[in-house]
């Protein structure tokens, strides 16, 4: 690291006034140097692709997109657009980001104000104890600045500075995840009013059976051993109803509380069936890409470039410090009439350096020189977490599509053998033991298709936020901005 520093030599005057001595002030500010080290980002290991298989286009009429501002939208939901802009409005997590944003800026604003002179007003009535009635005022303008020959100032802003572009990232991270909360949690709703609806469907053709063997019992064709059989399966199916209600509520529930409302006062537009949404494919861009995409990589590397500063303002401790003091104003005598108000002006200066602080100095230097490593450590395990994120998401979805192609055909498999069986016990040619066993078999296949497709897009949605959830610098778009109150009159 090359430090240079000029040493400008100062010319203190019994009488200056203030324009000029601010703008000696500011003249010498600009010649300071900084005792930051020089910024390098981590190095980090950069994959030329991912080892996870290409995904395949489902359907020749679905083309292939890049996660980008309201990736949403590629599902094809009116629904899902408008719960969006409802949660990216007024989700209170989503607020709670915001304020801390205003506060990082704040205290940003705080860490400036050293790079600009302090000044004060000050006015003063004097009166004679030797003449009854002679007074004199005085107005004095007074200002203080510390010349910031070795960056500590302009280091601790730059600090701070870093740390608001954390927060905001922190903030789009917020919006990454709760788009993605809100998302699955519309798509899982969605999934449990298909699981109730099939559910219930299996309940009604079980009571039918149910029926028909209780007639059949009445003329000698059944016994009570296929009536209870029977009676038991529709048991199970009724059974399930409740519980997957309890679940679709949690559900609804926690889906109105992303959306910053009480479960009260939350209502759902339209509905529409899960079918109905469309799975995009998602095309993932290049691993290196990943770095300017995904709010927590530039969070992560806004706190280490903060750290980088910090080292500077603890060198810079070991220094002295120069604070210059000008004033300047009037003085004038109320009650005479020959002599004109007079000027006042001076420039003062206290020099300020350390001898013996006890080793706080070095210690701090330590400090922060660790909290920089530490940082660099996050900065690259927050890389790596995101290139696991990705590779989790594409294995999924690939194993997930064939899992759902299979689970299909079970389907079909499951729907043909309960049709068989149906005909053939009224022929005559199959037993009530046979009917039972197809129709659970069609009913579980059923519902392990639901959950399957549901976990399917919840691992588009996964990807699309592994991608950065269009919230990243290559694609950043104003972001919705929660309005900020505590409730109380101003």
């Amino acid at each position: 690291m090359q430090i240079r520093c000029p040493s400008p030599r100062l010319a203190f005057a019994a009488h200056v006034p203030p324009s000029l001595a601010l703008a000696t002030t500011l003249a010498l500010s600009l010649c300071g140097c900084s005792l930051a080290p020089a910024y390098h980002p981590p190095s980090l290991p950069s994959p030329d692709g991912w080892n996870s298989p290409a995904l395949s286009t489902p359907s020749s009429s679905i083309r292939p997109t890049t996660v980008r501002a309201e990736w949403w939208k590629h599902f094809s939901s009116s629904q899902l657009d408008r719960l969006m802009a409802k949660a990216l409005t007024d989700s209170l997590t989503l607020q709670a980001a915001a304020a801390r944003v205003q506060q990082a800026e704040g205290q940003a604003r705080i860490a400036g104000a050293p790079l600009v002179p302090s000044l004060s007003l000050s006015g003063v009535t004097k009166l004679s104890t030797q003449s009854v009635g002679r007074s004199s005022r005085e107005v004095l303008a007074q200002a203080s600045y510390e010349l910031d020959f070795w960056g500590k100032n302009r280091n601790a802003a730059a600090s701070a500075k870093a740390l608001v572009e954390a927060s905001d990232f922190d903030a789009d991270t917020v919006a990454m995840t709760l788009s993605a909360s809100v998302a699955n949690g519309y798509f899982t709703l969605l999934s449990l009013d298909e699981r109730i609806a099939l559910a219930r469907e299996a309940a009604r053709a079980a009571r039918r059976q149910r029926d028909l063997i209780e007639t059949q019992r009445s003329y000698g064709a059944a016994t009570d051993l296929q009536l209870h059989q029977q009676e038991a399966a529709l048991a199970t199916y009724l059974a399930a109803v409740p519980a997957l209600t309890q679940q679709r509520a949690a559900a609804f529930h926690a889906l109105a509380v992303l959306c910053g409302q009480t479960p009260e006062q939350f209502r759902l537009d339209s509905a529409e069936s899960l079918a109905a949404i469309t799975e995009p494919t998602i095309r993932p861009d290049m691993p290196a890409d990943l770095l300017a995409l995904r709010p927590d990589i530039q969070a992560a590397e806004a706190r280490l470039r903060s750290a980088n500063f910090d080292i500077g303002v603890a060198r810079a401790a070991f220094f002295p410090s120069l604070i210059l003091s000008p004033s300047g104003g009037i003085d004038a005598a109320s009650t005479s009439k020959l002599f004109p108000p007079a000027a006042l002006g001076s420039l003062g200066g206290s020099l300020l350096a350390p001898l013996f602080q006890g080793g706080a100095l070095s210690g701090q230097l330590k400090v922060n020189r660790a909290r920089k490593l530490e940082l660099v450590a996050t900065y690259r395990q927050t890389v790596l977490t995101a290139y696991q994120d990705v590779e989790d998401m594409l294995s999924a979805l690939a194993q997930l599509r064939d899992q759902e192609a299979l689970q299909a055909t079970a389907v079909k498999a499951a729907g043909q053998a309960a049709t068989l069986a149906e005909q053939q016990y009224r022929l005559g040619g199959a037993d009530e033991l046979t009917v039972l066993t197809t129709r659970q078999s069609l009913y579980q296949a059923q519902d392990s298709l639901a959950q399957i497709h549901l976990q399917q897009l919840e691992a588009s949605v996964g990807l699309c936020r592994a991608l950065g959830g269009g919230f990243g610098l290559s694609d950043r778009t104003p972001r919705p901005i929660p309005s900020l109150s505590d409730g109380s009159n101003p």
